[in-house]
């Protein structure tokens, strides 16, 4: 191993990666975008004006389209693709794997007479058959039941990989249960929309007729070279480094951060903002993020759905790219201990059919009611669904990296800004009941006809805190870098529309009591914010303070992926995906076994590669140096008396033992580890087998990566096997 650590590492130095790789980029990108996308400028050219119309009533109005429509979809489809080189055709989707799945069929069809032509029907469009039996299911599936549906939707448009017409698309089992991340989420965003538009056209704007959520992600990650990357077997095999000392410079100068991109990794951005732009991925941010060969992409604000196909899409190209500059991408949320772990920010907003962003003040105190109806509302829901919204973001790779001291705590709680704290204590005062015409009066102008100038003016943000205001949407910060956007997306979403149709429901009933609209809205919002106090918070949230009163606030601090997921089964939550439509209760229970059994293998793997790393590779160099230094005391001891053997060998005998008792406790460590795996993985149910890997597997490495980093420390540099920190992260 270590010769390929010094391979690798003689390698580096003679590649040409401004010549070789170099990225000529056209002075408009703007002239690739969607061009390998059937975008709406390409259905217009493409299809017939029914079909036409046909799909962009299904876009914005959710109907179905008809079997003939979809014949001639195909048709114009396949016509497209075929002028772009394209060969073949997939349903692509997203299976509770974390990655995305496809299944190639070509257009070729043979026919009578020796011959075959190009064939794509509305059939193939709207239906494909995978053998899907493999796919993570929970208990709801039989292996043998290889059955498995993927179904278009025509919502987020398809695009062109190589030569392959990629189709977006849901899947589901032959029985019909949801075995994907799109279809929850389709659910869900038309949960909201109904209880949003609702609101709007009863009480503030009758000419909205859809609301669709919005999502801007930011998307951090890792690039390390390739051949230093395979030198790694944690790596390769885990994602993250299991041992490793860290180097004396690591991030503490914030000399990285937003500074001058690598030249190397330049022309990978270039690259791969090219094809994003082609994809039809409005990337418009890059920059250099706080730790070493880290680094941050983010796109303009789209359509949850779309957006969350593109994200999906987005790291796969990333990886094929990397691929092509002899890098790696690492998208783990904590590849490496002692410098920053890697997120994706969720910004969520809500936005209208008549240009309107929800979370957005306006001109005048309508408006601004309207802002603060919805900023409410986001607020209540968090409050009653924080557990649920904190086991959307659970996972073993995220929990190495929550609340230390680069993402949000595991608390959830919601940073809105001083000023605007400010605005909703004013809107606790609210009379309970009719409002006097003086009252009225203030209410419009110094409270609700400021919030314009007040956030105008509020741009201090909280990266502590795991949902935060910015604005105009709100960010959920704690996401992990290798997450599907979906879950969480898919959570808020849902919480939002229960709660703005019980926002709805008393806000009608207090009208019926003789309360005008206006007047029924807030005393309806001044019970909301007394109610939502307990999880705004202003202050530090990695603070041991802020864990105290949080727990004093009733707020749970639920630290782990077992811990989150255990809450996640409240019957509260269950009611909750039910009475909206988005899972049966056997659907829900299903993925949350899915979750924990990924949890448990996740640390299972883990614990494997750890063992088999430091009993093959850090013991035997470690007993190596050992038995170097061995030699040397021999030599010591035959040449000089001793007297001055004693004086002259104290440093290496001292060494000796050092390296003994190291090597002794990662033997020990190993055994005790390997020990406790196998009983993990013996225990009955998957939420105790989680708390068993959770609580006594997990914390059984910190003692061998204690000792084996100790021993990176002693033994000989030309003699450690393992590409060491330095190298990896400051390899340009």
């Amino acid at each position: 191993m270590s010769t390929l650590r010094f391979k690798a590492l003689a390698e580096l130095p003679f590649r040409n990666y401004r010549k070789d790789n170099f990225i000529e980029v056209p002075a408009k990108l703007s002239e690739l975008f969607c061009q390998n996308v059937f975008s709406e400028e390409t259905m217009r050219e493409y299809l017939t004006k029914e079909a036409f119309q046909s799909i962009l009533d299904a876009i914005k109005k959710g109907t179905k389209i008809q079997r003939h429509i979809a014949d001639q979809v195909a048709v114009a489809m396949k016509d497209w693709a075929m002028s772009k080189g394209v060969t073949h055709y997939t349903h692509w989707f997203q299976p509770l794997t974390g990655a995305t799945a496809e299944k190639h069929d070509s257009f070729f069809t043979p026919i009578e007479g020796g011959r075959a032509i190009e064939r794509f029907s509305g059939g193939m469009l709207i239906q494909q058959e995978p053998d899907a039996s493999s796919f993570p299911n929970g208990g709801i599936r039989n292996t043998f039941e290889a059955r498995g549906y993927t179904a278009w939707d025509p919502t987020s448009p398809a695009f062109i990989m190589g030569t392959t017409l990629c189709i977006p698309s849901i899947f589901i089992s032959y029985t019909g249960e949801t075995l994907d991340y799109k279809a929850p989420l389709l659910r869900a965003l038309n949960a909201v929309d109904e209880a949003a538009t609702d609101v709007c056209k009863s009480y503030f704007d009758k000419n909205v007729t859809k609301v669709s959520p919005t999502l801007g992600w930011e998307q951090e990650y890792f690039l390390v070279d390739t051949a230093l990357y395979q030198s790694r077997p944690d790596l390769v095999l885990t994602g993250k480094t299991l041992l490793g000392h860290s180097p004396a410079k690591g991030q503490q100068l914030d000399d990285h951060y937003f500074g001058s991109i690598p030249t190397r990794v330049m022309n990978y951005m270039k690259e791969l903002e090219i094809e994003c732009m082609k994809l039809g991925i409005p990337v418009t941010t890059r920059h250099n993020e706080v730790a070493p060969n880290q680094f941050e992409l983010a796109p303009m604000f789209e359509e949850a759905n779309v957006a969350v196909d593109h994200n999906s899409l987005l790291m796969d190209i990333m990886a094929r790219i990397a691929h092509k500059h002899h890098f790696h991408i690492l998208f783990h949320e904590k590849p490496f201990a002692g410098v920053n772990g890697s997120g994706k920010h969720n910004n969520w907003s809500l936005g209208t059919d008549t240009g309107e962003n929800l979370l957005s003040p306006g001109k005048n105190p309508k408006k601004n009611l309207q802002f603060l109806t919805f900023f409410v509302n986001t607020l209540k829901a968090v409050h009653d669904y924080a557990d649920l919204l904190r086991a959307s973001i659970a996972s073993a790779s995220n929990d190495h990296r929550l609340g230390a001291n680069e993402a949000p705590p595991a608390i959830i709680s919601a940073f809105i800004g001083s000023q605007l704290f400010g605005v909703l204590e004013e809107l606790e005062k609210v009379t309970d009941g009719k409002l006097s015409p003086e009252e009225k009066t203030e209410l419009k102008l110094n409270v609700v006809g400021k919030i314009p100038e007040i956030l105008l003016d509020n741009t201090d943000r909280n990266r502590t805190s795991p949902f935060a205001f910015t604005g105009n949407k709100f960010e959920i910060r704690a996401v992990g870098s290798s997450a599907n956007c979906a879950e969480v997306m898919t959570v808020m979403n849902v919480i939002a529309a229960k709660q703005l149709k019980t926002f709805k429901a008393e806000v009608d009933a207090l009208i019926e009591t003789g309360l005008k609209k206006d007047e029924a809205i807030f005393n309806v919002l001044r019970e909301y914010i007394k109610q939502s106090k307990s999880i705004m918070f202003e202050g530090d949230g990695y603070s041991d303070d802020w864990a105290k009163e949080a727990k004093k606030r009733g707020l749970n601090n639920l630290k782990t992926t077992p811990e989150a997921l255990k809450m996640e089964l409240d019957q509260k939550f269950v009611e909750l995906y039910e009475e909206l439509g988005i899972y049966s209760h056997r659907e829900f229970e299903a993925r949350n076994e899915i979750k924990l059994e990924k949890y448990s293998t996740v640390i299972d793997i883990e614990a494997r590669v750890l063992a088999d790393i430091a009993r093959n590779h850090i013991i035997p160099a470690a007993l190596n140096y050992q038995n170097r230094l061995i030699e040397n005391v021999k030599g010591l001891k035959e040449i000089f008396s001793e007297k001055e053997f004693k004086t002259l060998a104290k440093e290496q005998l001292s060494l000796i033992s050092d390296i003994s008792g190291n090597v002794s406790q990662i033997k020990v460590g190993v055994d005790n580890l390997l020990a406790a795996k196998e009983k993990a993985k013996n225990t009955s149910g998957s939420q105790k087998q989680a708390e068993e890997y959770c609580n006594k597997v997990k914390p059984l490495f910190d003692n061998i990566r204690e000792a084996s980093d100790a021993l990176e420390m002693m033994v000989d540099d030309e003699l450690w096997p393992m590409t060491k920190y330095r190298e990896l992260l400051f390899t340009r």
